[in-house]
């Protein structure tokens, strides 16, 4: 592996090298023309003479001197500027000949001195940096008619987009994008990158996009997001524009899409539909979480609990489609905001519509080894029709009360219904003797409801630095869900040659859950010196939980209405704490220091309610936790695009109402799960390195980044196998005396290489994991199993974007997985693998086009699989443009070519061994007819 890797290190550096033996290079002193005095920092700046985009760039030296190297051949523009002075700007050219180019003197004119009549035409700046905002001018790229922000995306230096959309920017994946600084449809960046013309736009911002209440205090919280903002023109906020997409395949394929949008001044309107069968659910590449929620049971670092449908073990649809199945997708929604009241007050508003049905069928095979001598094996094939039906609506309103304090309102809400039918044939193996086999059917509807509201208002104080704000949140989440368990599971005897017993379950079972939450936060900072901050604050959370659980058998065929005391329960679990907290500041020069406290006084009552012999039992439990937080980042902003950072966090974990509920849980017999209401908190923590360093005009790019966390008085499995009937009973506990360690580490290193304009970057990731969980069966009895793994991995990439001729985008890179047990130290999953994936597209005379792609997977055989592994996904596509707006296109397009997608997935973590095998899309041919339609401009943006 380490040969590997240096390979790839020093196959980078030979294409640096390789520049650099050629000089093609220029150098000049810029002078003024009459005193001939020397301009320091004079701004030199080499384009490209066919189409004027940036090629490289400097500043003179103090005596006005300056040098560039490495253009390469070819036509170029020099343009000199410097403030109060005429622009100078000659054409030259390069090449094997003459690779080299002195300029000697060049005279600069001060602007007073020229003759009216005298005109100096100089060319657009095409990059700025703002502090921490890297902003390209679009004006200074080509657009080509109806391209999308996508397109000019591709050209922007430091920015690539892969080919299902994916952006990423100086290395970091951008998961937001923003238009005139405003969400466009929430939290879908696609919607703004293939919806939005390119000929609308003025400037494209970079930045990391702080929290609310670290961009109202200047003090960084640690929270940020890499952001894309879209500046339109203000000439192109007034029309409408929009695309139509329809597409009809074989084997019954079809995929349609709309999009509309109406722009008046700074009122947007927006609109989208699509309804697929080919995997795409929405419009790019985070399709695959078009439906879903983010709901579910979650914890914060200070206790707070969210119980909602997903935490429900009758919700195994999460609405999502992950490849796996073939679905049926319904999609759409709308978008509103405006601005009023010279800006003081805005409103934005999102609505989204979708339908998912995905009908699956699925093999798998896993193998727990409990010793060097005994694997316990299950074979299972799985049929299954899911549905899942959602409505998503949310606005913010903010209006600024003064010119010193702020409001801002938002509110969500989510209604969803969903409905899952599955059907499971399974066989239970002990070696390679037959234990069980099962029918098992499960049937389940669901209805969910989901609220929540947040208040944040701000005020800056007569002392400059001091700031008093206030945060008060609200949150309702319900879901009823209520279904059928049938299974028959048949025993047999200890050779496996005749069934011993019988075993049928006919049950009814409902699922009541309820979250409800309230928190506020008082915050107050306070300037201790220029340098030196305080932020305090204090907080109340009341977080009230139930999840009612119960299962009935029949009195009579299809009278569901005996209840079954050991499988229900009424679980309460209600929570209120109080939060202080005192976060110190430091922030001097390229220097900032983070450090402080949050400590939480949390009260927990848990209350049980069981039945027994016909009456409810209560079980009252009350706990009490100090929860600390502490917290520590270091920050050194060397440069305006390079920095390293530090950060510590220490939070305790606390049990989910899954792990605490005392309820036997047996949608599937074979594997019951049981709580544990004597579960305490663990402890987790967190150590974060990041260094970044960019450079904007050789685009040259360097991320190392590596964290780890450990945890004390972690929570662990305690997973129970009889050997006798293949049955695992799942509990948890606290393990005392071990912490369980995951950590990560990796390098990615790119630039603008001087062979042929190709961008090259090489990366190395590595991550692992040692955990523990107690394994306990009928002939060892109890045991604590150690298990390690890790994933080394290496790539190669490179991409070009010529615009308006060819793109590619083009990845590999090998990896080795490992993993132990100290159960079983014999046994040796430890292999090899291999990954590749690449897009290339080319346009060719009379305004037809031709694309590519591809994905290549290679795994190689362990001791648990014999078999190798090897797959390639090849996707093809040519199109032909109509018109001289070039506003119609027709395209044929052809999904997995060669037929090889299997759906297969495999997981080894030492002990445990798994695959999984599923109906997924295979290979199709698509006709499609996307038209652009747009008349944006003509007139003055409406007035407010």
């Amino acid at each position: 592996m380490k040969v590997t890797i240096t390979a790839l290190v020093l196959f980078l550096c030979s294409l640096t090298a390789l520049a650099q033996q050629t000089p093609y290079a220029i150098k000049g002193i810029a002078a003024d023309s009459v005193a001939n005095a020397k301009l320091a920092n004079t701004s030199i700046s080499v384009l490209n003479a066919k189409d004027s985009t940036l090629r490289k760039f400097t500043r003179a030296r103090s005596d006005g001197s300056f040098s560039i190297s490495g253009l390469g051949k070819g036509k170029f523009i020099l343009l000199v500027t410097y403030p109060g002075y005429a622009d100078y700007v000659e054409p030259f050219a390069l090449d094997s000949v003459k690779t080299t180019r002195n300029f000697g003197n060049i005279n600069m004119n001060l602007k007073s001195r020229l003759l009216k009549e005298v005109i100096v035409k100089g060319t657009v700046a095409a990059i700025k940096i703002k502090g921490d905002t890297t902003e390209f001018n679009a004006k200074a790229f080509k657009i080509e008619p109806n391209s999308k922000v996508e397109d000019l995306l591709k050209q922007l230096p430091g920015i690539q987009v892969d080919k299902d959309g994916k952006i990423t920017a100086q290395g970091q994946s951008v998961p937001k994008v923003l238009v005139d600084g405003e969400e466009f449809f929430g939290d879908d960046p696609t919607l703004v990158t293939k919806n939005i013309r390119a000929d609308m736009v003025d400037k494209v911002q970079l930045y990391d996009k702080k929290s609310d209440q670290a961009t109202f205090t200047g003090i960084d919280d640690g929270q940020k997001t890499k952001t894309i903002n879209i500046k339109l023109k203000e000439d192109k906020k007034n029309g409408y524009f929009g695309k139509v997409t329809g597409g009809v395949g074989t084997d019954d394929y079809y995929e349609t899409q709309a999009l509309f949008n109406i722009f008046r001044g700074k009122k947007k309107f927006s609109a989208y539909g699509t309804v697929s069968n080919t995997g795409k659910v929405g419009l790019g590449w985070e399709d695959n979480n078009k439906l879903g929620t983010q709901d579910g049971m979650t914890f914060g670092d200070n206790g707070e609990i969210y119980i909602s449908g997903s935490g429900d073990d009758l919700d195994s649809f999460s609405g999502q489609y992950n490849g796996q199945g073939i679905p049926v997708a319904r999609t759409g929604g709308v978008h509103y905001d405006n601005k009023w009241n010279n800006d003081k007050q805005s409103i934005n508003f999102n609505y989204k519509i979708g339908s998912l049905t995905v009908d699956g069928r699925q093999t798998s095979l896993s193998r727990n080894t409990l010793s060097d001598s005994l694997i316990i094996g299950n074979n299972s094939d799985e049929t299954s029709h899911n549905f899942m039906f959602r409505q998503k609506a949310d606005a913010t309103y903010q209006v600024k009360l003064d010119t010193t304090s702020n409001l801002k309102v938002t509110v969500d809400g989510t209604l969803k219904n969903s409905e899952t039918n599955t059907t499971d044939k399974s066989s239970t193996f002990r070696n390679d003797t037959l234990v069980n086999n099962q029918n098992r059917r499960l049937d389940n509807k669901l209805d969910g409801k989901i609220f929540n509201a947040t208040v944040f208002y701000n005020k800056k104080l007569k002392k400059p630095g001091r700031t008093f704000s206030v945060n008060i949140t609200g949150g309702v989440n319900e879901s009823k869900a209520h279904g059928n368990l049938y299974s028959q599971i048949n025993y047999f005897n200890s050779t496996g040659t005749g069934k011993d017993s019988t075993k049928l379950i006919d049950q009814f079972k409902t699922n009541d859950l309820r979250g409800s939450n309230f928190l506020t936060n008082i915050t107050y900072t306070e300037p201790l010196s220029k340098a030196l901050s305080l932020v305090f604050n204090y907080g109340i959370s009341i977080n009230n939980s139930n999840a009612d659980r119960k299962s009935y058998s029949q009195s009579a065929p299809g009278n569901y209405n005996v209840l079954i005391d050991s499988l229900s329960s009424d679980y309460k679990f209600n929570q209120f704490s109080n939060q202080v907290g005192a976060i110190f500041n430091y922030k001097k020069g390229k220097h900032t220091l983070n450090f402080g406290t949050r400590v939480a006084d949390l009260r927990f009552k848990q209350i049980a309610t069981f039945m027994q012999s016909g009456s409810s039992v209560d079980n009252i439990l009350e706990r009490h936790f100090t929860n600390w937080n502490p917290q520590l980042t270091y920050q050194f902003r060397y440069a305006s695009q390079g920095s390293f950072r530090f950060s510590y966090n220490g939070s305790q974990n606390q049990p989910s109402i899954d792990q605490i509920q005392p309820v036997r849980i047996n949608n599937d017999p074979l594997n019951i799960t049981i709580g544990n209401p004597n579960l305490s908190p663990s402890f987790n923590h967190r150590f974060n390195v990041n260094f970044n360093n960019y450079k904007v005009l050789s685009e040259q790019y360097v991320s190392l980044y590596s964290g780890f966390t450990f945890t004390q008085d972690p929570i662990v499995n305690n997973i129970t196998t009889s050997t006798a009937t293949g049955k695992n009973t799942f509990e948890y506990e606290n393990l005392s005396g071990k912490t369980p360690l995951n950590y990560y580490g990796g390098l990615y290193m790119g630039r603008k290489t001087g062979v042929w304009g190709i961008n090259a970057g090489a990366s190395a990731n590595v991550n692992g994991a040692v955990y523990y969980s107690f394994k306990t069966d009928d002939l060892s009895g109890k045991r604590l199993n150690r298990t390690s793994s890790n994933t080394i991995n290496a790539q190669l990439q490179l991409s070009k974007y010529v615009q308006k001729k060819y793109s590619f985008d083009l990845s590999a890179g090998p990896m080795y997985n490992t993993g132990q047990s100290s159960l079983s130290p014999n046994i040796n999953n430890n292999g090899y693998g291999f990954s590749a994936n690449g897009s290339m597209s080319f346009y060719l005379p009379f305004k037809f086009q031709i694309g590519t792609d591809g994905n290549y997977s290679y795994q190689a055989a362990t001791q648990s699989l014999p078999d190798d592994f090897r797959q390639f996904i090849w996707n093809a596509r040519i199109s032909k443009s109509f018109f001289k707006s070039e506003n119609l296109k027709l395209m044929l397009s052809g999904n997995d070519l060669l037929n090889q997608n299997s759906g297969f997935n495999r997981n080894s973590n030492g002990t445990n061994y798994s695959e999984t095998r599923s109906v997924t899309i295979r290979r199709y041919f698509l006709f499609s007819v996307i038209w652009d339609f747009n008349k944006m401009g003509g007139g003055a943006p409406a007035k407010k």
